[in-house]
């Protein structure tokens, strides 16, 4: 029996699969690895079944999402009665003990249900992320992204939620609060289970001696207008989801502001179209995540004041354009930094 599963999703990614899967075939834990394939053309179903036989292969007709690529995955490990279960981008490099460095800090730590790695752009001289944090802005953001000094989240911390591009999550816990939403599709999936963990009361955990290496976008830039349709939708219906009702409002009328100003940065740089549809369909969902929110926030084992005390009371290091309106505007009750730095 395998402890840990490991999940590839994987659209039109045969250039980048054997080095990402040859690093976790190199693990110092061995898992067992499964890639998700969704609907490819490039052959990379042809690769997988020719020079990778020991992986398990889940083939989809078409492209059913990051969510949608990694599930079948999770659903796997539940069956085989794995005790943890990591997705990894098809893009990404794991370092030969990213895998172990998760496990045994999972080990150790049964109150924790996500450890997450430090992510590193893939010539490992920038931060990719190393964890993710949600603010009173309704906008989660990538800690660390960006930044050269690639030494200085050295220690180990709680964090609020983790990336799904690398991230080891505890099985117990996806049985108990869900799998990944795939009405999400793709972008802040992650946040989103990573926010429903900690509404039941599951810590998240950064362990910087675990490391693995990514290439920022390189599937979702094969599609023009996908990250603009994304983000307009899916950040909605996190913020519905999630967001205790004591703190909606707080949240909401920033996240109305800012809603409104990506949508006209989306329009003035050609983007109009996805973000309009984006908004749209998000508008739509946001019917049916008022169900899901019941459930969620019904068998949730914090307080308001707890999820409040872990959020961030900034905003998201890149939006300069929202910190230009409120230098202009005034300082806004209630944005500064509490004990994270924005």
């Amino acid at each position: 029996m395998y402890k840990t599963v490991v999940v590839v999703p994987n659209w039109n990614g045969a250039d980048s699969l054997p080095v990402c899967l040859d690093s976790l075939l190199s693990q110092t834990l061995k898992p067992y690895i499964i890639v998700v394939d969704n609907g490819s053309n490039d052959g990379s179903v042809e690769l997988l079944e020719k020079n990778y036989p020991q992986v398990e292969l889940i083939k989809h007709d078409d492209n059913q999402g990051y969510a949608g690529g990694v599930n079948p995955g999770f659903k796997r490990a539940i069956e085989m009665g794995a005790k943890y279960a990591a997705p990894f981008n098809n893009d990404a490099v794991a370092d030969k003990q990213w895998l172990q460095k998760l496990a045994e800090y999972l080990d150790r730590n049964p109150g924790t249900g996500i450890a997450t790695c430090k992510l590193l752009n893939k010539d490992g001289k920038r931060l990719d992320s190393t964890g993710d944090y949600y603010t009173v802005w309704g906008l989660p953001y990538p800690r660390g992204r960006g930044e050269y000094d690639i030494n200085k989240y050295d220690d180990q911390t709680e964090i609020f939620g983790a990336s799904g591009g690398a991230t080891l999550y505890r099985v117990k816990m996806l049985e108990e609060i869900g799998l990944f939403d795939e009405d999400f599709f793709a972008y802040y999936e992650d946040v989103d289970l990573s926010f429903r963990a900690q509404l039941a009361g599951w810590k998240a955990a950064y362990v910087p001696s675990s490391v693995a290496y990514h290439e920022i976008s390189a599937t979702s830039r094969k599609m023009k207008g996908f990250t603009t349709y994304q983000t307009m939708k899916n950040l909605q219906i996190l913020m519905l989801k999630n967001v205790p009702r004591k703190y909606l409002w707080r949240v909401g009328w920033r996240f109305t502001l800012a809603h409104t100003l990506f949508l006209l940065r989306a329009l003035s740089r050609g983007q109009g179209w996805p973000a309009l549809k984006g908004d749209l369909k998000g508008s739509y969902l946001l019917m049916k995540k008022r169900s899901e929110r019941k459930k969620i926030q019904k068998s949730r084992r914090v307080s308001d004041d707890y999820i409040w005390s872990i959020i961030v009371h900034n905003l998201p290091p890149n939006a300069r354009a929202l910190r230009k309106i409120r230098i202009a505007f005034g300082k806004i009750p209630g944005t500064k930094a509490r004990s994270k730095k924005a």
